[in-house]
């Protein structure tokens, strides 16, 4: 029987929140969590980003927090962006629900953190760092919290926030209620729920159900240096509100650069921007005045982005994990959306891996060539990169063959005389009937291209091209 926010208990004025959120039906990690911490329960809950596992707990807690000058309940967050993500949603949760919700993180002026304290918060969500800055100032209060996130605790610890977290949980009163979310269960957080948490129930939301099944999932074969080709292509065809994510700041950089220069409304998000950049680029993600928003998996991650119709991966991931957090960035709250994935000829061993850990065939996709706003400035240009077997070599075709005497000998005399190609760079040469074809290395490739086309053969212009089998 399918599952909807009005079974699971919610409140009201919750529901109402959800409906003006075009929620369509609840995720697995909500339907198995809600019911669970609205009963009083400590959970481990094993969910990936993607999965709203943010509603998952930030729905029973606004429902189940009376309004008080002090803060009932704290949630800890790896990092700036999350912290935010997640005191947005939950604002937008609890649109009918009196409650003040607060993030506090570094990066940003602590005075008016404080201020906001002094006039009353029922809900903080925070980094370690900027959560424990607080309590030695006598800031933040712990004496009234009931319940306890720690959100994504294994990213936390991966950043070294474990003696933080202990800190942070040893100051919290005896009786209150924590909820643990972690994408993996290593040793340390194993530890944690044995000394800080009671009897915990332990929910795991499995690994066939982390890419959700609304998310179109494609790839495309291609090469570096057609990737800004291939992206503006896609991008024309579907203009649709999209995450481009890509593995390093300088790529980040480079393609919000270039995609500006071709007129995109475009903005990119990394771990170099100021914290006002940061929220001033999201924000202007969230209200449509820029629909493309170019990413690093750490300035990204935890993102939840209301609209979010299509996520290109720019360059593949090395980890199955990351793919999955990525592409769930899409096809959220019931919503239909579409992942294209970019895989180079060297890279379809990271495709394999992400198919295995999915258990998902993901097909090939064809860049449209044309569209009716096809961008004059960008063109396919040749690959030979990506052309080239495992020694580097590529075929090109040239208009001579046995039909007019043409020998081994004199091809490898246009090429070592006239073009200037080194004979190491020269393979096998096969003469057909009216064409023949040449093994070069792709190093020398475009250059033989181009010398042979300005060449008269036997009595008329040589034409050289890339050879396609």
């Amino acid at each position: 029987m399918l599952k909807t926010f009005e079974s699971l208990g919610i409140d009201d004025r919750i529901l109402d929140a959800i409906r003006s959120m075009d929620w369509e039906e609840p995720s697995p990690v909500q339907i198995a969590t809600i019911p669970v911490i609205l009963e009083g329960h400590d959970i481990i809950g094993q969910a990936q980003t993607g999965t709203g596992k943010t509603a998952a707990f930030g729905i029973p807690l606004l429902q189940m927090i009376e309004p008080k000058k002090k803060p009932s309940a704290l949630i800890l967050c790896p990092t700036r962006e999350l912290a935010v993500q997640v005191s947005e949603e939950m604002k937008r949760l609890g649109e009918y629900v009196s409650l003040r919700i607060l993030s506090v993180y570094g990066g940003a002026g602590i005075e008016p953190q404080i201020n906001a304290m002094r006039q009353g918060v029922d809900i903080v969500v925070g980094t370690p760092g900027r959560v424990i800055d607080h309590l030695h100032r006598g800031t933040l209060d712990l004496a009234e919290i009931k319940y306890m996130v720690l959100d994504e605790a294994d990213r936390m610890l991966d950043m070294g926030f474990i003696d933080d977290i202990k800190y942070v949980l040893s100051k919290l009163p005896k009786n209150h209620q924590t909820l643990l979310f972690s994408a993996t269960m290593p040793s340390e957080i194993h530890a944690l729920s044995e000394k800080y948490m009671k009897d915990p129930q332990t929910i795991s939301v499995s690994e066939d159900i982390l890419v959700l099944p609304n998310t179109e999932q494609m790839y495309v074969p291609i090469g570096r240096r057609n990737k800004i080709w291939a992206l503006c292509r896609i991008l024309e065809a579907n203009k649709p509100k999209t995450i481009v994510f890509a593995q390093t700041k300088f790529i980040v950089d480079m393609i919000e650069k270039r995609l500006k220069s071709y007129g995109y409304p475009v903005a990119a998000i990394h771990g170099d921007l100021s914290q006002s950049k940061r929220e001033r680029v999201l924000k202007d993600f969230r209200s449509g005045k820029t629909n493309i928003l170019i990413a690093t998996d750490v300035a990204a991650r935890g993102l939840d982005i209301e609209g979010v119709v299509m996520v290109v991966n720019y360059d593949i991931p090395d980890s199955p994990e990351t793919y999955v957090h990525r592409i769930g960035r899409t096809g959220r709250a019931g919503k239909e959306g579409r992942a294209i994935t970019f895989v180079s000829s060297d890279e379809m061993h990271l495709l394999e891996a992400v198919e295995a850990f999915t258990e998902t065939k993901i097909p090939k996709f064809e860049v449209p060539t044309t569209t009716e706003k096809t961008n004059a400035n960008v063109h396919e240009v040749l690959d030979f990169d990506e052309m080239a077997d495992i020694f580097g070599m590529v075929n090109i075709e040239i208009s001579a063959g046995c039909s007019t005497g043409t020998t081994t000998n004199e091809i490898l005399e246009l090429l070592i005389r006239k073009a200037r190609i080194s004979e190491m760079m020269i393979g096998k040469i096969t003469i057909g009937a009216k064409t023949s074809v040449i093994e070069l290395h792709k190093s020398v490739a475009m250059r033989a291209i181009r010398s042979l086309n300005q060449m008269n053969f036997k009595g008329k212009r040589l034409g050289a091209r890339p050879y396609k089998s």
